[in-house]
Formats: structure tokens, sequence, C-alpha cells
């Protein structure tokens, strides 16, 4: 015996009131109970921290319903004031609960102390990569003939020459001396017989070479301080950056005076 067409439209009734139900409990409980239940919509916006004071930050993010806690690890900025706020958790305009804590991580008062790497001998490029890497600034680039070109000659801090090991503050400055790939021109040895000391040292460098040994040599028949020999002798041809050695002659009556 077949089910009857009112039993059919019964059954179907019965299915869609159900249905019903449950759709109508799903959307309470969904947009209504739920919401409730975890304080929906009870949300602040976080502030940008960054550059605020220790001291600014209890009655700034008390007004915002927020509190705060400083990280035991500090960082450190040059440019930054002491105690001010370089990084914070959660991110600014991160979507949080009222009464949230925000993690905030402080500049030092000063800058902690860093090993100064080896980096003579070593090209320009891997000795910038280098500082950048633990926090020292590259300075000045100080192009000298070499041959060696944009290769690390010295490494400087405030003037002076630094050594491996040698402790400056994050954030300094380091000088490099480098070579300018130009050592490999040939140049003609200039003549500095008859010459004072200071103008054959002007003359030596400003042709691109460097003072060598300085001898001195006593003799009756040339004035004192005056050059008597070099070494290459004037006309020969050197490369850039090569050493000039002088003899100076010291008269030996000036000498005896003493």
């Amino acid at each position: 015996m077949g089910i009857s067409k009112e039993s059919i439209k019964k059954i179907a009734i019965h299915l869609g009131l159900v249905f019903l139900t449950v759709t109508i409990l799903s959307f309470i409980f969904l947009q209504v109970y739920l919401p409730s239940y975890t304080n929906h919509g009870q949300t602040v916006t976080v502030p940008n921290l960054e550059g605020y004071s220790v001291d600014e930050l209890e009655s700034f993010l008390s007004e915002r319903d927020l509190s705060y806690e400083v990280n035991i690890d500090s960082g450190f900025n040059a440019e930054a004031k002491p105690f001010a706020v370089l990084k914070q958790n959660p991110n600014p305009d991160s979507k949080v609960k009222r009464g949230r804590k925000i993690y905030v991580t402080l500049n030092a008062r000063t800058a902690p102390l860093i090993k100064m790497p080896n980096l003579v001998n070593g090209l320009l490029k891997n000795a910038q990569e280098i500082l950048g890497n633990i926090g020292l600034v590259r300075g000045e680039i100080i192009y000298v003939p070499d041959i060696g070109i944009n290769v690390v000659l010295e490494q400087k801090y405030r003037g002076r020459n630094i050594p491996e090991g040698f402790e400056i503050p994050k954030g300094s400055q380091v000088d490099l001396v480098v070579g300018d790939g130009l050592g490999n021109q040939s140049l003609a040895v200039p003549a500095l017989t008859g010459l004072d000391e200071i103008d054959a040292e002007f003359l030596i460098i400003g042709s691109g070479l460097r003072m060598g040994n300085i001898n001195y040599v006593e003799t009756d028949s040339v004035d004192s301080g005056i050059i008597i020999r070099q070494m290459p002798p004037a006309g020969a041809s050197v490369k850039t950056g090569e050493q000039i050695h002088i003899w100076i002659s010291e008269n030996k009556k000036s000498a005896n005076n003493l």
C-alpha cells in the first residue's frame, strides 16, 4: 500500500519546520549568544608607541584601556632618546581586547660596545656588509693610490687606525682607506737633487708616490739639508704609490760645531 499524497505533504511540512527551527537557533547562537560570550566588538586598536618615553606609557595606554610591560632585552638606536620605545608587540593598528598588555622594547641609555672586525685586505663591498651586520656605520671612504681596486687598506675610528678586536660603541662610524686601483699606472720619478726635504716631500706626494727612507750623509761640499741622492733616480719609471728614498747632506763643519 503506497504512501498517500497527504502523508507526503505532512512529512515535508515537518522537515521544513525542523530546518527553519535549526536555522533560527543557529542564527541566535552565532549572532547573539557567541558575540556576547566572547565580548565581540569590545576591542581597541593598538596605537603606535615608537618614540614614546617609558614615563609616558602609563597614562597614554590607560586612557585606551591598555597596559604595558617592558621586555628584559633592550635595543639601541643612536638617533632615539634613552628609554624610548623601539619595538612593540602586538604591532600598531592590531585589534585587541580591552585590558590587553603591550610588550615594549626600550632604547638603552648607552651604546653597547662592539669588537672591531678585521676589514683590511678585504673588498669594500664585503666590509660595508660586515659593518652593517654588527651594528656599525660605514663612514668616509678615503681613496689612495694602490693597485688593489676597492681593497680596504686601513680601518679608522675618529681618525685613528684601530686593530681587530678593539671595542667601539655600537652605531659608531668607521672610516675606510681604500685602494683606487691606479697603482698599476707608470710614473716618471721627479728630480729631487738640490731640493730641501720639505720641497722634496711635497713633490713626491704630489706625483702620486710616497716618501721612503731618509738617510743623512756627511759632506763638506754641499750645504746641510740638501738632497744629494735619490733612489729610484730621476726619470725612472715606477708604479703609483711606490716609495722614493732620499739622501740628505749633513755639512761636516756644522756637525763639528754642534
